[in-house]
């Protein structure tokens, strides 16, 4: 490696160093309490399993996947030694902090390696900037742990598909997004069988481990228990009904039940009830599109970025939730549309550094003025909402664009 390698190298991870302690640090000065979920439920989840309590996702339904359960027990035990010092919470914070940045560093590592590509060098640029300007919600959320997962099983689906698969499948039972990376593998990778092995033997043993464990109606509850949940304000599909908020004929209600903030008016029930059918379908028509752009000869480098962007992107215009760390989801899909085809993921990656800076905006920044539907603050997310419509369209448009060949033409 030469000098100008190495410096360049040596700069991205300085860089990536810096915008992981001040989004850190962001954490604690920031408004509208950016860390609460670590403190409020992560922590109290882990205390429990760990205290012989109950343990979510084992011995009670849990709103997410069951894996999810073991980071939080991780930043419990790297918070240990801290307790004396700092507190249970603040050290809990600092174990959080701490296993985030470790799992983005090796994820880091993977793609700069000691000799990046240009294109790998745009991809690490590209990361530290989503994450600075989207601030802590980037970090103290557990959307942060299937990050670097996702980054890493993207990275080695071509060379080593089974474990890639593997990662992207232990990601998605920590956070249910990574599944549509799965997916959009099993589309356009030709070594699809290998990628559905290792995903059905990852979760034939997390299902087998849980049955064990005692789990029953339990190892599905991530899924049942969003079916009967209202519109999130943040929800692109609540865009609506918060114009109707500042104009006084709708009201934003706190959900005790599911710890968030929906909006109440006339017609919001129909419209959720017809978002996770919506979301269904259109999956199922963009997988089927990718099927046949696979079948036609399309390349992986070509098929696999468009496909997963919009798959991942469908998950959250089409969502009843519109939390901010959903944000995050598109990181590891650009990241690895700039390693295969960097060209053509300049306007998405432009996109979603600014859906960064405008959720960030949102929430944490200015969430006290949507929660009092303030015209400005609603402004600002409808921006950010109809910029995610924006998005999915460009990445469809742009997987309806992949060129074929007949599959006699390849060798």
């Amino acid at each position: 490696m030469n000098r100008a390698s190495t410096a360049r190298v040596v700069a991205l991870w300085s860089v990536f160093l810096i915008v992981h302690a001040l989004t850190a640090w962001a954490g604690w000065v920031y408004p509208s309490q950016p860390m609460g979920d670590v403190v409020l439920v992560y922590e109290p989840w882990a205390s429990s399993a760990l205290g012989g309590g109950p343990i979510v996702g084992v011995t009670e339904t849990w709103v997410y996947p069951q894996l999810a359960l073991v980071p939080m027990l991780v930043a419990a035990v790297l918070s240990a030694p801290l307790v004396p010092l700092l507190g249970v919470s603040s050290a809990y914070l600092v174990g959080w902090a701490v296993l985030v940045v470790i799992l983005d560093a090796v994820a880091f590592a993977v793609l700069v390696g000691r000799a990046p590509s240009h294109a790998r060098r745009v991809a690490a640029w590209f990361w530290c900037g989503a994450l600075a300007l989207l601030g802590p919600i980037a970090l103290y959320r557990i959307d942060a742990i299937t990050v670097p997962i996702a980054v890493i099983g993207g990275l080695w689906l071509v060379s080593r598909p089974a474990v890639g698969a593997a990662l992207l499948t232990i990601g998605a039972w920590i956070k249910i997004w990574p599944g549509a990376l799965v997916l959009a593998a099993v589309v356009a990778l030709r070594a699809r069988v290998r990628v559905l092995v290792a995903a059905a033997v990852v979760s034939v043993g997390v299902v087998a481990t849980l049955l064990l464990l005692g789990a029953d109606t339990e190892v599905l509850g991530f899924l049942t228990e969003q079916t009967g949940r209202g519109l999130q304000i943040e929800a692109v599909a609540a865009t609506p009904f918060l114009w109707l908020a500042v104009a006084g004929a709708a009201r934003i209600e706190y959900s005790f039940e599911i710890l968030t903030f929906q909006i109440t008016a006339p017609g919001v029930d129909a419209v959720s009830a017809a978002l996770t059918p919506l979301m269904v379908l259109s999956v199922l028509a963009v997988t089927v599109l990718g099927a046949l752009k696979a079948m036609r000869g399309a390349i992986f480098p070509r098929l696999f970025p468009p496909l997963a962007l919009t798959l991942v992107t469908l998950l959250i215009v089409t969502n009843k939730v519109g939390s901010p760390q959903f944000q995050t989801w598109m990181i590891a899909p650009v990241i690895l549309w700039l390693v295969l085809d960097r060209v053509r993921a300049r306007v998405p990656a432009v996109l979603v550094l600014a859906l960064c800076l405008l959720t960030c905006l949102v929430y944490p920044i200015g969430y006290d003025g949507l929660l009092r539907a303030d015209a400005l603050s609603v402004a600002v997310l409808t921006v950010r909402n109809i910029l995610l419509v924006v998005l999915l369209v460009l990445a469809a448009r742009a997987l309806v664009r992949v060129p074929v060949r007949h599959p006699k033409t390849q060798e």
